[in-house]
Parts: C-alpha cells; structure tokens; sequence
C-alpha cells in the first residue's frame, strides 16, 4: 500500500506534474433578468474553486483528479458546461499537499465568492478544509482522501472517493465472510502511515474476532529480508502489507526470496498503474485490493463516457480520474437543484444527502446521515509483469459489504 492518505496502494510516491489551468465556459440562456447583464443576455457565472495537488508529491493523483473533473463535468451538463443557463467557471489553488497552502487557497477562493470548493487530494488537506467550509457556509467534496475522519466531519463536507475503511474491508473480503479466529499480520513500516494502517486493521477485523500483530520495519531500512522473514514465521492468514517509498521492490523481492507468497496469502493495495512494474515477478503472486482501474467496472455507459473524453484529451484513466468525474456529477446535481443559484448553501447540502446515482464505478449512494460515499470495490490480480503487467477484476465487492459504520456528525 502506498505512503500516500489518498491511496493505499503504490509502494512509492509518484510525482507528476498536473495539468494547466482550466476554465470550463459553457453556453448561456438569454435575456434573464436580474442574473446577468441584460444587455448580453447571459446569467451570472458559477464558480467553483478547485484545491488539489497540482504539484507535490501527490501531483500525478492531482492530474488524475482534474482531468476527471473537466470530464465529468462536460458529461453531467451534456457538454454545456453550464447549468440552466449559468456557465461553470473553475478556479484552481495548488496545494501541493500542504495542509497550510490549501487552507490559504480556500480562503482566497472563499473570499472571490466561490460557494462550492472540490479537491483535496491528501487528508491532511481535507481535514483542515473542511472546517473552514463549515466556517464560511461552503458546500466541499472531498476528492482522492481517504481519512475516515472526512466523513461526518461537517454538514458542508462530502467525498467524492472511498475511504480507509472501505479499502480495509475489501482486503478482509479476501479472507472470507468470518474472520473470527484468524490471524492478520501488517507488514508495514514504523511510521503514522504505517501505525494507522495496524490501527485500521485492528479496528475492523480485530473487531470481528481476528487476531492481529504487526512487523514493523524503520522507514530507514533497506535490508528488508528480516522483516519478511518475521512476516513468514508469524504463520498469518492473512499478510497485509502497507508500505511506503523506494524500499518497495525490494520489499516484494524479499518477500519472494523468503518463499511467503507460498506460506499465505499476501495483500495490498493496487494503486496508480505507474507502479505495477514496481511488485516485479510477485506481482502475481499478490491480492490486490483496488478502488479502480481503467475497465474495472466493466465498461458501463458512464466509464465509457469518462474514457472517451479522458483519451480524447491525450491521456489515460487511471485510480483517481473517477474521483474527479464523481466531484463534478455532484457539482452539478447540487445546482441543478437550485437552478444554478449558490446564495442557499443549505439547500445545496440537501440535495446530495442521499443522492443516489449511475457513476464510474456503478451505483454510487451519497449517505444521508454522515456524507459517505457507498460505492463497490474490487478485488484485482496483476498479470505479467514490469511493462506488461495488466489488471482484472476478480471480484466485485458490493457497496453494502464495504460500507463504514456511520459516523456521527461532528459539526
């Protein structure tokens, strides 16, 4: 699993620059009175200000993200750009992953007159964002960050990604439906990163009735055979493995030499398809957790709409691009709601809480009580390897079986 709070599946940061600014214009109803200027027959624009992580170490999710964004918006409005007549202008801030950039970004968006913000690629930002929407009566969905702390953290704040938990509960899918007297190991490094993924791991299945320990290894290590050698002799069920950095080779290398792939079954989050090459020859010998990948979810009407618009503007789905098509379906439907209007933010909070809908990755619930996004997760296989390694769906894991418990809201 990856160092990163937007996803715990690449074992390596992947920086890559976002793409440029962009400003979504669509086309304007005539002569509405007191929205626009009459004399070009135009309603007022909406804005919507976007913080992610246009740089940064998370860059490569932030690219992901926006070029979602543009597509999603483009398919939720039917490529108007504009909803009832009010074009849909977007503001970008960069974030680069610092919580204080982002707050900065938001105030500034908030104080130009932005009622809707959308982004957050890492949940250190989301956690910080958020308040400061609640402050100011802002509508914010979250994007790739997946602290289960997002959900419930206020009336103005949603997530268009999953979260930590259901990412848990699809690697405890893998062990079958009782978990009670089996035994997990977390192969992960001593570190927060590594330390909450043990705690997220207790919480669900030592909750459940399985037994949980860990091997940790210092960030610092790089003779890793120790480490997997431990994992082994501690004769798990289940190896979940949620590791960070440029030791990740090396790790799945161990691994391998140690013969542990033959001793149990080995999990872990897929992440970013840049980093497939990275498991090497135990790629194969892996259960992949996945939140998405192009083709997961069979090409349903959606996928394909969001493939095609990606593709045509010369890049590629991958992990997060869902997350930024979802933001912008629910941008959309909140206006639709209030015929383009930002002045009751109430009214725009409502109208998602339990807005159910077709998405990317299937039928998408946003939860009334705690702002949840329930959606389905995938169990994955990798096969071939370095440049050829390619993804399937093994199993579908529905919503229902990967929903978190509801989270009291705290504001």
């Amino acid at each position: 699993m990856s160092r990163t709070d937007a996803t715990p599946g690449s074992a390596r940061r992947l920086a890559v620059m976002a793409a440029c600014g962009l400003l979504a214009v669509g086309c304007a109803k005539a002569g509405t009175a007191g929205t626009g200027s009459a004399d070009s027959g135009s309603k007022a624009p909406v804005q919507v200000g976007l913080v992610y992580s246009k740089t940064g170490p998370l860059a490569a999710y932030g690219k992901q993200y926006l070029e979602g964004f543009k597509a999603g918006l483009a398919y939720a409005t039917k490529g108007t750009n504009a909803v009832d007549g009010h074009p849909v202008e977007i503001a970008e801030q960069d974030d680069a992953g610092d919580p204080a950039k982002a707050v900065s970004g938001a105030k500034d968006l908030i104080g130009k007159g932005a009622k809707i913000l959308a982004g957050s690629t890492a949940s250190g930002v989301a956690l910080q964002v958020g308040p400061i929407a609640a402050q100011n009566k802002v509508l914010f969905i979250s994007g790739p960050a997946a602290a289960d702390k997002v959900t419930g953290l206020n009336k103005y704040t949603f997530r268009s990604g999953r979260q930590s938990y259901q990412d848990i509960r699809t690697a405890a899918s893998f062990i079958g439906k009782d978990a009670k007297g089996k035994k997990v190991t977390v192969l992960a490094q001593d570190s927060a990163f590594g330390q909450a993924n043990v705690a997220a791991v207790k919480a669900v299945l030592g909750a459940e009735g399985a037994t949980v320990d860990a091997v940790l290894a210092p960030p610092s290590a790089t003779d890793l055979t120790p480490f997997a050698t431990q994992a082994k002799g501690a004769k798990p069920d289940l190896l979940f493995v949620a590791w960070a950095g440029d030791t990740a080779s090396a790790l799945w290398t161990s691994l391998s030499q140690q013969d542990v792939f033959s001793a149990t079954q080995v999990v872990t989050g897929l992440d970013l398809a840049a980093s497939y090459p990275l498991f090497g020859q135990a790629g194969e010998k892996i259960s992949f957790l996945n939140h998405y990948f192009a083709g997961a979810a069979g090409s349903n009407e959606v996928e394909v709409a969001m493939t095609d618009a990606v593709t045509k503007a010369g890049s590629k789905p991958d992990i997060f691009t869902p997350d930024g098509f979802t933001a912008a379906q629910m941008v959309v439907h909140a206006l639709e709601s209030t015929k383009g209007a930002t002045a009751d933010t109430d009214a725009l909070v409502k109208s998602l809480e339990g807005w159910s809908f077709d998405g990317v990755k299937g039928k998408l619930t946003v939860r009334a009580e705690d702002h949840a996004l329930l959606q389905p997760m995938f169990q994955v296989k990798l096969t071939g390897s370095g440049a050829a390694a390619e993804p399937t769906v093994v199993n579908t894991v529905p919503a229902d079986q990967v929903a978190p418990p509801v989270a009291p809201m705290a504001g």
